[in-house]
């Protein structure tokens, strides 16, 4: 990765583009740090202590502490993200939108409608927290002005960060809304090894302690390598073209094949888990209802695995059957095996000893399913090490399985797309030789 980066700085075109992406970053990191006006920081963070390991900590996770510290980007590019889920699904499901999407000119009306459903539900949920926050403190002075600009403030952070991600995308290096969550995470990491030295390392005797970090370390390695293979694999299909006749030419008759990722879906599984997990927890705490809810108490991540509260454990069998739900869902609406089999058919190519047609989608679908649930398995095994951490040791922090995905998956790609602009450049400099 290091020899990458310092290959990269020395073409210009690309040292300006990570150059630029920087600054972009340092602007949304100097963002995370100015207050909202009118708002009592300190009341907020002691009430984000008592509600630690739920929902909310899920989510300042994503926003890179700007939610505990109400910055102006409290809401960070979670609206684009759900913006963007949404519209993928619409377009799986409206016939309108998907015919859109297989045109250039249409799939600029998609981004543009993404924009505007961002902006909607920025709004919402600016509104939804400054009225459900305020009532209860959060403004120091709850009136209709103080609503008013915290609303206005909110939507206007979450905008200008969407607009950063753009930018970053057209002018800097890789794709600009995934790296800004990437730095809103790890921006998190040095709190979160913090709490993990006061917990195990600190007044511990040294033997102890040397084998906490031990502990800690292997945990984390373990995770990482497994994540970079859950990423990285995949299951090839071999597809091989007839010979056919075009003028006076044979063409045709290359062997290729179809890369079928064994984490198909990515991350969305589990955020798509977490958040339906989560939502009751979300509505009832902003009406400040449901602190003794017993259904509550098994939603919420921070009773899971804990020895003191074993029943409670059932909502991580639950989470764990949505992440499986989810990802075959999703898959199921963005890889569709049958079109796939046709457009092979109709290009007349074909999956050694397995006929076109039917016999092709059946094969393809069996192969898909099978995939699907070992990539499930992979991302609930990520998902659940640091909860089984956190209930069993009191591992409290929100580094956690999706974060740690997310952050494997952007630097991956991230890098790729550089290796590959070199290797564009290397051509066009030995074709200009």
């Amino acid at each position: 990765m290091l020899e990458t980066l310092r290959n990269a700085f020395r073409i210009k075109d690309i040292r300006n583009k990570l150059l630029f992406t920087f600054a972009m970053l340092v602007v949304v990191r100097i963002g995370s740090q100015l207050p909202i006006p009118g708002v009592n920081r300190l009341y907020f963070q002691q009430w984000f202590q008592q509600h630690s390991g739920d929902a909310f900590n899920f989510f300042d996770a994503f926003t890179g502490g700007s939610f505990t510290s109400m910055s102006i980007f409290a809401l960070s590019i979670t609206p684009y993200i759900t913006s963007s889920i949404i519209m993928q699904l619409l377009t799986i499901a409206i016939p309108k939108l998907e015919e859109m999407h297989k045109e250039e000119d249409g799939r600029k009306k998609i981004v543009a409608i993404t924009r505007y459903v961002t902006v909607a539900l920025a709004l919402i949920e600016s509104i939804a927290m400054a009225v459900g926050f305020g009532r209860q403190g959060l403004l120091l002075d709850y009136n209709f002005v103080s609503v008013a600009m915290t609303v206005v403030t909110m939507t206007a952070g979450s905008a200008f960060l969407m607009w950063i991600g753009e930018r970053i995308t057209e002018n800097g290096v890789g794709n600009g809304i995934s790296i800004v969550l990437l730095i809103n995470i790890i921006s998190r990491l040095p709190q979160d090894i913090g709490t993990l030295f006061q917990r195990f390392v600190q007044g511990k005797s040294v033997a102890k302690a040397g084998l906490a970090i031990v502990i800690i370390l292997a945990v984390i390695l373990f995770t990482v390598v497994f994540v970079i293979v859950l990423q990285d694999g995949e299951r090839r299909i071999p597809v091989q073209y007839a010979k056919k006749m075009q003028g006076r030419k044979m063409v045709g008759g290359q062997s290729t094949h179809i890369p079928l990722r064994v984490n198909t879906a990515g991350v969305i599984p589990v955020i798509f888990a977490s958040s339906l997990m989560q939502f009751p927890i979300v509505i009832a705490t902003f009406i400040g209802k449901g602190q003794d809810s017993t259904i509550l108490a098994v939603l919420n991540s921070g009773n899971w695995c804990n020895p003191q509260k074993p029943a409670y454990s059932v909502g991580l069998l639950v989470y764990i059957i949505l992440i499986v739900f989810f990802a075959y869902f999703y898959t199921s609406i963005t890889f569709n095996p049958m079109e796939i089999a046709n457009n092979m058919k109709k290009q007349g190519g074909f999956v050694p000893g397995i006929r076109p047609g039917k016999p092709t989608t059946e094969y393809l679908t069996r192969i898909l399913n099978y995939i699907i649930f070992i990539g499930a398995v992979g991302l609930t095994i990520v998902s659940v090490i640091p909860i089984i951490f956190s209930g069993v040791f009191g591992a409290h922090v929100s580094f956690g399985g999706t974060s740690l995905i997310i952050i494997v998956g952007v630097i991956l790609e991230t890098l790729k797309q550089i290796e590959s602009q070199m290797l564009v450049r290397s051509y066009k400099g030995f074709l200009n030789d």
